[in-house]
């Protein structure tokens, strides 16, 4: 009962206790960069959370034949495997998503967050444990993405997964689809996720 019980915490803290962009501050420049449109931030996301779950699972399974002194290059090219793969599904399956997220697919790499999980967690912990902290965080970073480029979809250009929803006389707000608007919506969002806990905490 208790394993479970870790695994589910394990998972869950993904969603809200450490979750990367908000909690972390990890993963920011994809989120600021691809997050114009909801397809984008998906494809992003579920590109990360696949790379950041296996890579997981593998660093967990040979942490004890890894030499210390190499750890993080040999981390480097697990992740970079991982890259390869979804690459390569994302060129085959998914080319028009592929050509509009570009470089940031091939920079997952060098993502903090996988990086990070790979040397904090999974080089730690045993691969169950190691699976469900990868896929929440991962979820959890797929879900953020979602939430901030729904907001800069639907108030810069008025859709939403391309379908138009708002009302025909709205006037989009041009700059949400910009870089300005990415960080006014960052900023914005990161100042709730801090008031809550302190909302909460004062009504305690």
């Amino acid at each position: 009962m208790a394993k479970a019980k870790s695994i589910s915490y394990e998972f869950f803290k993904g969603f809200w206790e450490i979750l990367p962009p908000f909690r972390l501050v990890l993963g920011l420049c994809p989120m600021l960069a691809v997050t114009k449109y909801v397809e984008n931030g998906l494809g992003m996301g579920i590109a990360t959370t696949f790379v950041l779950l296996f890579s997981n699972i593998i660093i967990s399974s040979i942490k004890s034949v890894i030499p210390k002194k190499v750890r993080i290059a040999s981390y480097i090219v697990i992740i970079a495997t991982f890259v390869v793969i979804v690459e390569l599904v994302m060129q085959a399956f998914f080319y028009s998503l592929f050509e509009k997220l570009g470089i940031f697919i091939p920079l997952i790499v060098v993502n903090c967050i996988i990086l990070g999980r790979a040397e904090a967690f999974a080089s730690k912990n045993p691969i169950h444990l190691s699976a469900a902290d990868g896929l929440g965080i991962g979820l959890g970073y797929t879900m953020s993405l979602f939430f901030i480029s729904a907001i800069r979809e639907i108030l810069g250009a008025g859709t939403f997964f391309g379908m138009h929803i708002m009302w025909g006389s709205y006037e989009p707000f041009a700059f949400m689809i910009e870089a300005p608007g990415a960080f006014i919506c960052l900023g914005l969002l990161l100042a709730m996720m801090n008031l809550i806990p302190n909302k909460l905490s004062g009504a305690n």
